[in-house]
């Protein structure tokens, strides 16, 4: 399947020194990748905890012009959009199994001037986000089970962004389409022949010494 949107970068801020924040965040700045992508776990939705609206903010400021791809793995994220919002997202990402008024959550997103994202877990069929898809600027196929950082790339959600990405053309939509989850240089190619042009990679960019050339080189390969 060939791509049909631009390719976007996007690193992931779970993956930096937290003990030198500033020192990494103007290394993904600086990458030439696109985004940054920012995951905000409530240790409900998810098994794990990460960080709220004032680590946001402080990425925001730190990083300048680079768009911040926010998250939400939370249990009811329509009650933290103005605080995101607030913080600096860019575009706000919610899960379609909360528990919130999915239709609702994404209609005040968009209402606050920001892009809208949907995502599925690995264990969530596609075709029930079909109906999302217009009201959306970004679909989410999340590639490992979300909560850690370092896990290994679940090949078989490929089968979902092949149906995300040709539903999304049939309907004649310019959608972006995302992978999160054990992205490196040779998942990113498979992820991309499959139809995401987002690539979510922590740990394989941040764990390098020169992300610049990693990010070069990621995007050289997923080239069409």
């Amino acid at each position: 399947m060939i791509m049909s949107r631009p390719l976007i970068i996007a690193p992931s801020v779970l993956a930096a020194d937290f003990g030198n924040l500033d020192a990494d965040i103007a290394r993904a700045v600086s990458s030439g990748a696109d985004w940054l992508h920012i995951d905000i776990m409530d240790g409900h939705f998810v098994p794990n905890i990460s960080f709220g609206p004032a680590i946001c903010k402080t990425i925001y400021r730190k990083a300048g012009k680079i768009p911040l791809d926010v998250h939400l793995m939370i249990e009811r994220p329509d009650k933290y959009l103005k605080a995101f919002a607030d913080a600096g997202a860019w575009e706000i990402i919610i899960h379609l199994e909360a528990k919130d008024d999915v239709a609702a959550t994404l209609k005040k997103i968009r209402g606050m001037g920001l892009k809208a994202g949907l995502a599925i877990n690995p264990g969530t069929p596609v075709e029930p986000a079909f109906p999302f898809f217009p009201e959306i600027d970004l679909f989410l196929c999340m590639t490992v089970n979300p909560g850690f950082g370092g896990q290994s790339f679940m090949s078989e959600v490929m089968d979902k962004v092949k149906k995300a990405r040709m539903h999304a053309d049939q309907q004649g939509l310019e959608l972006n389409i995302e992978v999160d989850g054990g992205i490196n240089q040779e998942t990113a190619v498979t992820a991309t022949r499959a139809g995401a042009n987002v690539l979510v990679a922590g740990t394989s960019l941040f764990s390098q010494k020169d992300m610049r050339e990693a990010v070069s080189r990621m995007r050289e390969e997923c080239a069409p």
